[in-house]
């Protein structure tokens, strides 16, 4: 890293950083909707026939509109504790595909290099993913020992996307002792999912079009910031310092 983006880092005010998994940090090739289409079968006993979308969406969220996409009664899954036993199963037996059909997104490792090295910034994961399957797609790539899966915000803390933020605040207020706000909080997501989360949950968001939503779409969804993808580390940390020293 260049010494005037060491000095960038150095001097970054204390932050959390909130990091997307799937499209932002990795590629799963797939790996993730065939996990939901078994769990499917291991909670039902039947094929999955419709798979609906599944992008910045919550595992609770995904499960509940794969059974009634498929015409079994939702009704009585009213908690994510009912569906963990299945999406971890599954999970187990598909981690050994992520290596072989997915990939680290290009930036990734230097982004999450630097902002290590920074002594203000804890960084960890928000994903929809609970959190054994958020720490097997991580482990899969050797990215789970680069944040702190320990106080990250998963799909098993709420149903709600939104609410991911602060759980992840709440987790980092126990553990560290120090709290956060919307002016020390950055989510970094790849939809509009994401940007509405990062906002209800009261933080900044950096969106970046590495998964099915354009620069433009993110933008106009309301996103502080916008990137390609995280391939130019010094715009990427520049646009964060920029986007955590900015108080409004």
């Amino acid at each position: 890293m260049a010494t005037n983006l060491h000095d960038l880092v150095e001097k970054l005010p204390k932050t959390l950083v909130l990091w997307d998994v799937d499209h932002t940090l990795i590629e799963n090739g797939g790996v993730s909707k065939d996990t939901y289409a078994l769990a499917f079968e291991l909670l039902t006993g039947r094929s999955i026939e419709i798979r609906p979308v599944t992008d910045g969406r919550t595992d609770f969220q995904i499960m509940r509109d794969i059974l009634e996409a498929n015409s079994v009664d939702a009704s009585g899954y009213v908690e994510i504790a009912q569906f963990e036993g299945v999406l971890t199963k599954a999970m187990e037996r598909n981690a050994p595909e992520l290596p072989k059909r997915g990939h680290i997104l290009p930036g990734v490792l230097d982004a999450l290099a630097a902002l290590k090295s920074a002594p203000n910034v804890v960084q960890s994961a928000l994903t929809g993913n609970i959190l054994p399957n958020a720490r097997a797609k991580l482990a899969a790539f050797d990215l789970d020992s680069r944040v702190d899966m320990e106080v990250g915000g998963y799909g098993s803390d709420d149903k709600v996307r939104s609410n991911l933020v602060d759980a992840s605040r709440r987790k980092v207020a126990e553990k560290y002792g120090i709290t956060f706000d919307r002016s020390s909080t950055i989510l970094i997501g790849d939809t509009l999912e994401d940007v509405k989360a990062g906002h209800d949950g009261d933080a900044k968001v950096i969106a970046v079009a590495t998964g099915i939503y354009s620069v433009d779409q993110l933008s106009k969804a309301g996103a502080d910031v916008t990137l390609a993808d995280l391939s130019n580390l010094s715009l990427f940390l520049t646009s964060l310092a920029k986007l955590r020293n900015d108080q409004s």
